[in-house]
């Protein structure tokens, strides 16, 4: 499928069972779109950082004048579709640098600023990162001027409220599932407040660097409710989820300057929808579940 070109193993793994004839196609023709992108930009590219991601290859690159940087050739696909104009917009105010960016029909070319893949925010003590995470949503939350490219988070919970009955999913209780499902469709359009959105920024996404002590990389930028961000980086911390979901609540609420009450309802409903693959979700929007 790839000759001559190393391939990450979570991208490999991830195209095993993948039925998105769109997405192998585009993995099948990786060797000639490294090869372009290294003819046109004058790159020197190393191997794959490994475990890697599943929708993109990301290597360490050299420039011809001799800098090192990040090359990331990512499938298109509806999350990150404008993952590259959120970081263009950010201008590496807690996120990496976009050097050069280019797009095409399925594929997104982007050079990056480099930062240490070995040392991630997840390597630290979750206390730590529930501070840093909150510190680096407060500084991203932008008010984008009229005319931005960035969809509605309405929009993506919608999409995926719709998907949810798409997967096999254990016994939840149906009136748990309608509240939570229902939830999860209009909360969006209740904000008061609306900023730019990573909406997938956990501490595996935030790396060591040399600018800063930390810059994110691969947001999802959509546009919405600041409350819904935390949840991603709370979801990655489950022991401490179980154990007291009350404590984290009050705790990042407060770290990140939104309403208490607002980021337990967005965690129940996005419990509800993350039920249908993970069963500890289930107890979790029990115990959340209003009233």
């Amino acid at each position: 499928m790839t000759a001559g070109l190393e391939m990450p193993r979570n991208l490999v793994e991830s195209l095993a069972g993948d039925r998105d004839d769109r997405r192998r196609d585009w993995a099948a023709r990786l060797p000639e779109r490294v090869a372009g992108i290294a003819d046109r930009w004058a790159l020197s590219i190393g191997a794959p950082f490994q475990p890697g991601g599943m929708t993109a290859w990301v290597a360490p690159t050299r420039t011809a004048d001799n800098h090192d940087v990040v090359l990331k050739v990512c499938f298109r696909h509806d999350e990150s579709e404008h993952e590259v104009e959120g970081l263009q917009l950010w201008a590496g105010n807690g996120t990496v640098l976009v050097h050069r960016a280019e797009k095409d029909d399925d594929t997104a070319y982007l050079l990056l600023e480099r930062a240490a893949e070995d040392r991630l925010l997840a390597g630290e003590p979750e206390p730590m990162q529930d501070e840093v995470i909150a510190g680096l949503l407060r500084r991203l939350w932008f008010v984008p001027r009229a005319g931005h490219p960035f969809r509605p988070l309405t929009q993506m919970c919608a999409e995926w409220a719709d998907q949810h009955d798409a997967y096999p999913h254990p016994a939840i209780d149906p009136g748990l599932e309608r509240a939570g499902l229902e939830l999860f469709r209009s909360l969006p359009a209740t904000a008061t407040d609306e900023r730019l959105l990573l909406t997938d920024l956990h501490a595996e996404n935030v790396l060591a660097a040399e600018r800063e002590p930390w810059l994110v990389i691969d947001p999802k930028p959509y546009v919405g409710d600041p409350a819904y961000d935390p949840l991603q980086h709370m979801l990655n911390c489950p022991e401490r989820l179980h154990a007291d979901p009350d404590a984290l609540i009050r705790r990042m609420a407060d770290l990140c300057g939104v309403d208490r009450e607002r980021l337990r309802l967005w965690l129940f409903a996005r419990c509800v929808v993350e039920s249908a693959w993970w069963p500890g979700a289930t107890v979790l929007a029990a115990r959340l579940a209003p009233g």
